[in-house]
């Protein structure tokens, strides 16, 4: 997947301004084409991979119902590069149509109290579209790391539209929780993707299964008493996303430092719901077969517990943008 990035973005200056050119529904019929070629083809290591992962997860599927979740899931990963590398230098003019939200009274409604908000959410859907929309309403921070050269240029992309973000790789850990914890202490909106993967996380299970995770969001929440907002977004039709704000979750009301992980177990059991709800939708299929403790990535090197005993804290990249 990264390598199809990099490929990508490495010839910005000349195809994107020819796709900008395109009519948007085109645009569509050559991502649906293209995944259905990607799926079809046996020697397509990318779809292969893809439904495994979700055979693998989701439980014992037909075959026709992988075939079909990793069709769409390629359809929505090539659109999603088209609306961030082309199309959102158009986001101004054309968030009005792009996005139905539903629920985002229980945002409104909880900064009211003074304490600020974590909105929590899976790496679904169009999650740098998602984060823009919540800019362009309220007082945001995330999470990101530009450390990839492949994901560099839609991070930057995102900082030209005025969507701020700490630097994971650059912002000391005690810095970046000060900084986030000052931001909801004001009042602002932290935007945090949980399902991000390292070998330095705290270990936590997902899918029944031991991985790394991170436990900022849970951290915060308890900390300062801000509620958690679950939230995810997915492409409801064409260019057209539907944004979903679920009922607050006060963790502090029932949790404390030394129940923290509990805490974080039940913001993992919600993106597990989310990722079941909508499989296609879900970012990270293409490797995730990688952030299993004891599993082997396709370079040899181990992952999980026998990797993050020899790794530092801050090692290279593994995964997407934002972090919680």
């Amino acid at each position: 997947m990264y390598d199809w990035i990099r490929k990508i973005t490495s010839g910005e200056s000349g195809w994107l301004r020819m796709f900008a050119l395109i009519p948007r529904p085109v645009v569509r019929m050559l991502c649906v084409i293209t995944a259905w070629v990607l799926t079809a083809l046996p020697a397509a290591g990318l779809s292969v991979k893809v439904k495994r992962n979700m055979d693998d997860l989701l439980g014992p599927r037909p075959e026709g119902e992988l075939r079909v979740h990793a069709r769409q899931y390629l359809f929505h990963v090539l659109m999603a590069l088209y609306e961030i590398l082309v199309d959102s230098r158009r986001l101004t003019d054309t968030g009005r149509w792009r996005f139905r939200s539903e629920g985002e009274e229980h945002l409104t409604d909880v900064l009211k109290l003074g304490r600020g908000a974590i909105v929590y959410t899976p790496h679904t859907g169009n999650f740098f579209y998602y984060y823009w929309y919540l800019c362009q309403r309220y007082d945001c921070l995330t999470v990101a790391t530009a450390g990839s050269p492949e994901l560099r240029p839609l991070y930057l992309r995102f900082a030209e539209l005025g969507c701020p973000g700490l630097d994971y790789d650059s912002t000391p850990p005690l810095e970046q929780f000060r900084k986030l914890r000052g931001h909801l202490q004001r009042g602002g909106v932290v935007f945090l993707l949980g399902d991000f993967w390292r070998p330095s996380f705290p270990p936590a299970r997902f899918f029944g299964r031991m991985t790394r995770i991170p436990a900022g969001a849970a951290a915060l929440s308890i900390e300062g008493n801000v509620p958690v907002i679950p939230f995810c977004g997915w492409r409801e039709k064409g260019f057209v996303h539907r944004l979903r704000f679920e009922p607050p979750l006060h963790l502090a009301s029932t949790y404390n430092r030394s129940t923290r992980e509990e805490a974080a177990n039940v913001l993992h059991a919600y993106m597990e719901r989310v990722i079941r709800e909508r499989p296609a939708e879900w970012f990270y299929w293409f490797n995730a077969e990688e952030r299993w403790e004891g599993a082997v990535g396709e370079n040899g090197v181990k992952t999980g517990v026998e990797a993050a005993e020899g790794a530092p804290a801050a090692g290279p990249p593994q995964g997407s943008t934002f972090s919680a």
